[in-house]
């Protein structure tokens, strides 16, 4: 009985393994016949022990059969097992053969495997993308500021999608061209005139060269008028200027009041001099009345001298001190 009832376990797993394995496999067999996609029987559970979604892959494939697409499971497979999203390249192929967009499995499978959206890029090539560049502030030459946001139209480059550039290249190239074209233009006036110029001289330059986009049209959606950073600068050159000028002016003066300080100590140096001079002139007075080389009479004609100055000096209006024995005298 034992034997039996380990006999009787065994074949019910194995006969829901079998039920895991060809249950499901039959129905998506059934379902792929009907659909007019081939898939093998085996080829299904083979899918399962590769453990693969077999109902993604047979769906992937009515998909592609209902389209008209010839794609080998196989191909599926491997793109599955190589990280990619089967069904979206799926939906992006059959959406590419409707827009008559020449487009195959290995290129659509290497977009999906370089991390861009192939679907997406698919509908952008039928129907163009607007995207909207930020604020981009520029100077003309005249020195006044103008602010601008564009819109750029794009479409997808299906060629150009692995290894191209992104949207942010775009908006870089663009607001580039417009700093360039506002920078060179004489005044701002013309560029409020003729918004259309910057659009123009944009588009010359080829800007979607190497970007996964073609550029269709560039249209400039708003011009402002900003700061007058001319005025601003040059305010800000005479300020500076002006503190150099005050600068100098100060450096002067402080160099003319050190001269005059220098002078002066010059002149007290000279005037203690004169002081130390004139107090040896008595000095010199007696030895030479000691020698004999100074009579009484030298003397007192001497002082008549430097009385009869100093009279004059004051009549003159001069200060001069006259000695008061003189004076009397």
């Amino acid at each position: 009985m034992a034997f039996e009832h380990v006999l009787l376990i065994i074949l019910l797993i194995a006969v829901v393994i079998l039920f895991y394995f060809v249950g499901s496999a039959v129905s998506l067999w059934i379902q792929g016949l009907v659909s007019g996609a081939k898939v093998g029987l085996f080829n299904i559970i083979f899918i399962r022990l590769r453990k693969i979604s077999p109902k993604m892959i047979v769906n992937a494939k009515i998909m592609a059969v209902k389209a008209g697409i010839d794609i080998s499971t196989n191909d599926l497979e491997s793109h599955y097992l190589a990280g990619g999203d089967v069904m979206r390249v799926i939906q992006a192929l059959i959406a590419a053969d409707k827009a008559n967009i020449d487009l195959k499995f290995n290129r659509a499978a290497a977009i999906d495997l370089a991390g861009r959206n192939v679907l997406e890029a698919v509908q952008m090539s039928v129907n163009p993308k607007v995207i909207e560049t930020p604020l981009v502030a520029a100077m003309a030459k005249d020195g006044i500021q103008l602010k601008a946001i564009s819109r750029v139209t794009v479409r997808a480059n299906i060629d150009r999608l692995v290894g191209g550039a992104g949207e942010e290249t775009i908006l870089a190239r663009v607001g580039e061209g417009i700093v360039t074209t506002i920078g060179s233009s004489e005044s701002h006036k013309n560029v409020l005139e003729n918004p259309d110029s910057i659009s123009k001289r944009v588009l010359e330059k080829g800007l979607d060269a190497g970007t996964a986009y073609e550029i269709l049209s560039i249209d400039i959606a708003d011009v402002d008028v900003g700061k007058n950073i001319g005025a601003e600068l040059e305010t800000d050159r005479a300020e500076a200027d002006k503190k150099i000028a005050q600068a100098k002016a100060e450096e002067r003066r402080a160099m003319a009041y050190a001269a005059e300080q220098e002078m002066r100590a010059k002149v007290q140096e000279m005037r203690a001099k004169v002081v130390e001079n004139e107090a040896l002139v008595p000095i010199a007075i007696a030895e030479a009345f000691r020698k004999g080389n100074l009579g009484i009479m030298d003397y007192y004609r001497m002082q008549n001298i430097e009385a009869d100055t100093g009279m004059r000096d004051a009549i003159g209006g001069k200060e001069t001190k006259i000695d008061p024995d003189i004076a009397d005298k």
